[in-house]
Order: structure tokens, then C-alpha cells, then sequence
């Protein structure tokens, strides 16, 4: 054929292959013909849109040529928004997905087909996108990223068949995944060597947003819906500091997202174990579920790094996609993937948690290095049900931590020496009765022997540690054993959050240490400073300092963050009512019950109601108190507080001793701190109940008798 029948030009070619019609045809070739038309009805109507024109099919593919690469992209995502659109209302078994492969180069044009390395590398790429998703070559990226309003998200390096150089590529992030806008800038991934075992990286799975976590103000952690918080961070932000941002879950099953969660909060226990890092508490992490302008999230957060990952579990292989960002200039440190059998996640955990280190110049102790690069178990099986403990326990609602639990001993059967497993028993056994789901008599008791059976098994768990330091304050009022165990858990891990926080509303501010609660609260605030029960235990703290006008405002800087977290108007409610504003108090409770149904506000309300002059609703609250208490745990703590209101301090007194036998320290373990027990401090009985609780030689603060 002479040269002059063939025309040399640029341009942008893609391919697109209809994903599962070869297996499909094997099963129903009737379906597989049905569903074969009907994606070439849909596709040859977009095309022309784009001023696409079709040179051939092959099969289930189509091989379209695009003046731009502008008009291939945009064609291609109109392609999969259609299809996206019609499967939402089609049964599994019909669905329609393709992949699509764009590239830009040079072609030849010969007897009424397409030739060259444009075609050959477009068609190259194709296989490489996800079912739904679009892969596009660095030259079209770099032509289209300032056109689009859709991002790019870079892969890994790629060998392709035939093709001599290296190629980089992109995936097209879909508007409809919901992801927010990050930066343009790409990172700088490697490909491992198992790489080649992975042809594709499946569709994002979205993940459910928006979970209410409602949590006492003694030791529940809530992760709730929020609007833009009130957030002043200092400038000055450790250089070596870390947040792990939650990881995407990539794998066909949206069930996986136990798994993801508790990989990034794995890596984040590994990190949070180097004295030399700064590193965010998950709480605070979770609000960025869906990512958005990096430099204001570490702003807020207070931290000068971010790690961003994705995890897809596919049967017995994991792959974990992590970047290292340096968020004031969205730059990329390090990144990587990492291809495993299940079997080797810690291994992968260890390994990110050291190459962070190193990256940010953080000296490992030994004793760090041996705790990042622990295996908490042998046993996948066993790790996988500790994962899915740990999804239900975060979720903080009675009936999940329930959940929680029976994962946690299933883990713990599988493997009878994971501590860990045992850990996550404690956790859950301790914040029951928080959640009038069980009485403190039969669960603080179990949170106590499984934290001492996971220490057994791991001295070093700080989690454990602080656990137990709870269980033994709240049942046994045993102060001594509280402190060692919480200075051993913050000795151990200085980054827990959680441990200060414990540390600062439990046995500090009980104890009258009302300065050093401060200073606790404070620390564990700046590790976890979006968490609202930090946030409002700090609050707390100052309350029992008698620092009421600091409550208020720490409070209300609280509710700023989240109107709807009901602790926070209870909470908010007992620093007005110290000051003396019933009203106002009354007011926040009344905000606190519309949100939630727990009986603990009804105690309060009734107090308020009471001290305002309004007996008869107080007395209403006190019956409704007790018909509660036929069917839920009702604190004898929130009917002492009602009798305060009503002024009889004979039942009042009665019910106060009725929480001690109860042995609930969770209500009552404030009992020389507390203004809303002032009324009755005169009495020798109250003084006789305090001694057994907080004895005086023991308490460091100024009751408000000596006041």
C-alpha cells in the first residue's frame, strides 16, 4: 500500500472492554448477547457527544478515536455515568460495567483502521482501570488536569506487554465517589515486586458516614455528625507530628470496611508507641472521612504530617496503598504498596510505621522498636474477628458493644494468648453501665478480670492498663492501684489520648489534683482535639476545680463543634447550675433530653427543677426515675441528685449510699468535688460516705464547705 494511502496525525484513542462478558457468555450466552447490545446502544449514543469516532469493535470492546484528550476523557466519563445510572436500578445479575483506557499519541490510519504506539498503549492501559473506572497516561493527565473538575489519582509505575518504557498512569476519581477535592499534586509510588499479581484496583466502596457515637462524659469517645469546628490551633506545630487519615476500603465486598478501619487504626497504634512522634487520636480522624483541603485538616488537627492509604482485601490478599503528605505544601514524602497474604499484615503495619519514622527522623528507643514491630497474633482468623470487635465497640451504643464483645471472645477462643482480644473484652465491659445497657455490679467486675487476663499476655498494652485503672476506681474506690496503673499506661504510651484523658477526669479531679487534672486534660486534648468527650471532660476538669466560668466557655466552645451531642448540654447544664442560673441549666437539660433518652438527665432535671422552686415537676421526674428503673438500669446516683432538688436529704442520703453499694464510682466517685452535692455537705452521714469513697487524708482539694 503506497504512503499515500495512509495518514500519519495525534490523536486520542480509547479503549473500552465490557468487564465479566467472556464468564457471563459461558453462563447465559442469551443474557451476555442481551447485555452486549445494550451496552453498544448506550456507548454509541455518547460517543458522537464527544465528537468520538468509532474505528472497530473487538468482542465486548471498542476501539473509539477523539480529536483531544479532553473530549476522550470527557466522553469517558459520561460512559460511566450512564452505566452507573442504569445499574442503580438493575438487579446484580444485569449489571453493566466497563473499563475504559485512554491514551494520546501518534497513529496511523491505514484501509479504514487504526495503527501505532497511541493504539497499542491506549489498549495497554485499558485492562489496568477498575470495573467502572477509567485509566488515563500521564500525557493525557498533564493535558487535561487544569480542564476537568474531576481529580486524578496517580498509580503505580506500570511495565506494560510490548511497550519498552515504564509508563505513569492515573485513575480518574468519579465525581459520584465522594471523595472531596485533595491536591493535584500526584505522589510517587513505587510498584513492589508482587506487584503483577494485582491487575486492577477494584471499585471504592463508599463507606457509611455520619455515625452517632453518644457517650458518657466519664468515658465515652463519640464520633458524631459536625459542622465546622471552633478550633484554635497553635502555630507552632511539632515538625515530628502525624495524623493517620481514615483509609479507603477498595474491596468488592463494602463489608471490608471493619478491615480498613482497623488497618489504619492498627498503623496508628504502632505509631502512637514512638515518644518522639506527635500522632492524632482516631477520634479526631474520623471526622475527615471523606478527606478535603489537606493543609486545613492538619491545621486543625495540629499536626505537620498526614497519612493517607486505601486497603483492598480480595480472599486470603491484602493490598495497603499508603502516602505520606507533608500538608503545608501538599507534598509527598514517601509512598508506597504493599501486596501480602493476610497472613503478613503486621508485618506491613511494622514496616509503614518504621519507614514514617525514618522519614521523619524520629528516633526509635528499643523498646519502640520492639512494639512496632509486634505480632499480636499468629492467627488471621483471630485478627479478623478482633477487627470486627473493634468496628461494633467504636460505634458506642449498648447493643453494639454487646456485639463487640462476642467478636472480641471469638478472637479470643480462636486464639486463647491474644491479648489484645481480651483488651477489647475489658473496653467494652467497662463502658456498659455508661450506656444503661447493664448494671456496674455485673459488668465493672468482668472489665477487670479480662484487663488483668490481657495484661497477663502483654504487660505493655496501654489500652489494658488504663482499663483496668478504670474498673478498679469505679468498682473498688481503690485510688492507689487507679494512679499506678494510669501513670504505667501513659508511661507507655504518651500518645494516648484516651489514658490522660482518664487519668485527668477519674482519679485527678476525685482526688482534688484539680491543676494536674487541668494539665491532663489539656494534653489529651491536643492528641485528640476534635473529640467532643475530651473536649467536654476538660470542661469537667475545670468544673471540679470550681473554675465555673472556664467550664462554661470550654463547654460551649464543645457545643460549637456539635449541638447535638447531648453531654455536652448536661455537662454544660451542672457549670450553670454552679454558678447559680437555674434557668439557663434547666434549659440545657431540657436540650439534652430532646436528644436522647437516657435517665441520667432526668436526675438533673429533676435537681434543677427542684432547687428553681418547681417541686411538682421534680416530683413528676422522680416517678418517672423510678417507673424507668422496672425495665433499664437507673443509677441510684440520678435519684440522689432528684431528692437534693426536692430538698430531702434523708432519701437523698439514702440513695448516695445505695450507688456506693452499687459500687458505682462511675456517678459517685466525685462525691468530695461535686457543687451539686453541696447541699448535703454539712451532714456527718454525707462526710461519713465520703471517707469510704475518697478519704480526707488523701484528698488534696478545698471542699466547698472550707470554701
Amino acid at each position: 500500500m503506497s504512503s499515500a494511502a495512509e495518514q500519519r496525525k495525534l490523536a486520542a484513542i480509547m479503549f473500552t472492554d465490557m468487564v465479566g462478558y467472556s464468564a457471563l457468555s459461558q453462563r447465559d450466552d442469551k443474557l451476555a448477547l442481551e447485555l452486549l447490545e445494550e451496552h453498544r446502544e448506550i456507548l454509541r449514543k455518547i460517543f458522537p457527544e464527544f465528537n468520538g469516532t468509532e474505528i472497530k469493535t473487538i468482542g465486548d470492546a471498542f476501539l473509539v478515536e477523539f480529536n483531544s484528550a479532553l473530549e476522550a476523557a470527557q466522553c469517558a466519563v459520561a460512559i460511566q455515568r450512564a452505566l452507573a445510572k442504569r445499574n442503580a436500578d438493575a438487579l446484580a445479575e444485569r449489571q453493566i460495567q466497563v473499563r475504559i483506557g485512554v491514551h494520546i499519541g501518534d497513529v496511523v490510519h491505514r484501509g479504514g483502521d487504526v495503527y501505532g504506539d497511541g493504539v497499542n498503549i491506549a489498549s495497554r492501559i485499558e485492562p489496568l482501570a477498575a470495573a467502572g473506572g477509567i485509566c488515563v497516561s500521564m500525557d493525557v493527565e498533564r493535558q487535561i488536569r487544569n480542564a476537568v473538575e474531576t481529580r486524578f489519582e496517580k498509580l503505580a509505575t506500570t511495565d506494560l506487554k510490548n511497550i519498552s518504557v515504564p509508563m505513569e498512569l492515573f485513575r480518574i476519581v468519579l465525581p459520584w465517589e465522594k471523595r472531596s477535592e485533595v491536591t493535584s499534586q500526584r505522589s510517587q509510588v513505587r510498584q513492589t515486586s508482587s506487584n503483577r499479581k494485582w491487575v486492577a484496583i477494584a471499585v471504592l466502596a463508599v463507606l457509611a458516614a455520619g455515625i452517632v457515637w453518644w457517650t458518657t462524659r466519664s468515658h465515652k469517645n463519640p464520633v458524631v455528625a459536625w459542622s465546622a469546628p471552633a478550633v484554635s490551633q497553635s502555630k507552632n506545630i511539632p515538625e515530628k507530628s502525624i495524623a493517620v487519615l481514615p483509609f479507603d476500603n477498595l474491596s468488592r465486598d463494602p463489608d471490608n470496611a471493619y478491615f480498613a478501619e482497623g488497618i489504619q487504626d492498627e498503623i496508628l497504634t504502632r505509631l502512637s508507641k514512638i515518644a518522639a512522634l506527635k500522632v492524632i487520636s482516631r477520634t479526631s480522624t474520623l471526622r475527615f472521612q471523606n478527606k478535603g483541603d489537606l493543609p486545613q485538616i492538619a491545621q486543625q488537627l495540629g499536626v505537620a504530617h498526614l497519612l493517607e492509604g486505601n486497603v483492598q482485601k480480595v480472599n486470603d490478599q491484602v493490598r495497603v496503598n499508603v502516602q505520606l503528605i507533608k500538608a503545608a505544601n501538599e507534598a509527598h514524602l514517601w509512598a508506597e504498596i504493599y501486596d501480602r497474604k493476610l497472613t503478613d499484615i503486621f508485618a506491613v503495619e511494622s514496616e509503614i510505621a518504621k519507614t514514617i519514622a525514618d522519614t521523619l527522623q524520629a528516633k526509635l528507643s528499643g523498646s519502640e522498636q520492639h512494639a512496632i514491630a509486634a505480632r499480636p497474633t499468629e492467627n488471621s482468623e483471630a485478627h479478623q474477628l478482633y477487627l470486627k470487635g473493634r468496628f461494633f465497640w467504636n460505634k458506642r451504643t449498648g447493643s453494639d458493644l454487646k456485639k463487640s464483645i462476642e467478636y472480641f471472645q471469638q478472637a479470643a477462643a480462636v486464639d486463647a494468648n491474644y491479648a489484645l482480644a481480651y483488651a477489647g473484652i475489658a473496653d467494652a465491659y467497662v463502658l456498659i453501665p455508661g450506656y444503661t445497657a447493664g448494671t456496674p455490679r455485673e459488668y465493672y467486675p468482668k472489665a477487670m478480670a479480662s484487663a488483668k487476663k490481657a495484661l497477663e499476655l502483654d504487660d505493655t498494652l496501654a489500652e489494658a492498663h488504663t482499663t483496668l485503672a478504670m474498673a478498679v476506681w469505679y468498682f473498688g474506690f481503690d485510688f492507689s492501684q487507679s494512679l499506678r496503673e494510669f501513670q504505667r499506661a501513659i508511661e507507655l504510651n504518651s500518645n494516648y489520648a484516651t489514658g490522660h484523658q482518664q487519668y485527668a477526669n477519674n482519679i485527678l479531679s476525685a482526688l482534688g489534683r484539680s491543676e494536674d487534672a487541668i494539665a491532663e486534660g489539656k494534653r489529651a486534648l491536643e492528641l485528640d482535639p476534635l473529640s467532643l468527650v475530651i473536649n467536654a471532660d476538660l470542661g469537667m476538669n475545670y468544673y471540679y476545680a470550681r473554675r465555673y466560668d472556664d467550664a462554661i466557655a470550654q463547654l460551649r466552645k464543645t457545643l460549637e463543634m456539635d449541638p447535638g451531642y447531648y453531654f455536652g448540654h448536661t455537662d454544660l447544664g451542672l457549670a450553670l447550675m454552679a454558678k447559680g442560673d437555674h434557668n439557663a441549666a434547666i434549659a440545657e437539660y431540657e436540650k439534652a433530653r430532646a436528644l436522647n433518652d437516657d435517665p441520667s438527665t432526668l436526675g438533673l432535671l429533676a435537681q434543677a427543677y427542684g432547687l428553681s422552686g418547681n417541686k411538682a415537676e421534680a416530683e413528676k421526674l422522680v416517678n418517672q426515675l423510678k417507673e424507668f428503673s422496672k425495665d433499664r438500669y437507673v443509677s441510684a446516683y440520678s435519684l440522689a441528685l432528684a431528692y437534693i432538688g426536692l430538698g430531702d436529704k434523708n432519701e437523698a442520703l439514702r440513695w448516695l449510699e445505695q450507688s456506693y453499694q452499687d459500687r458505682a464510682g462511675a456517678d459517685i466517685g466525685w462525691i468530695r468535688v461535686d457543687s451539686a452535692y453541696d447541699p448535703l455537705r454539712n451532714d456527718p452521714r454525707f462526710e461519713a460516705l465520703a471517707e469510704k469513697i475518697v478519704p480526707a487524708a488523701e484528698f488534696k482539694g478545698i471542699t466547698a464547705a472550707a470554701k
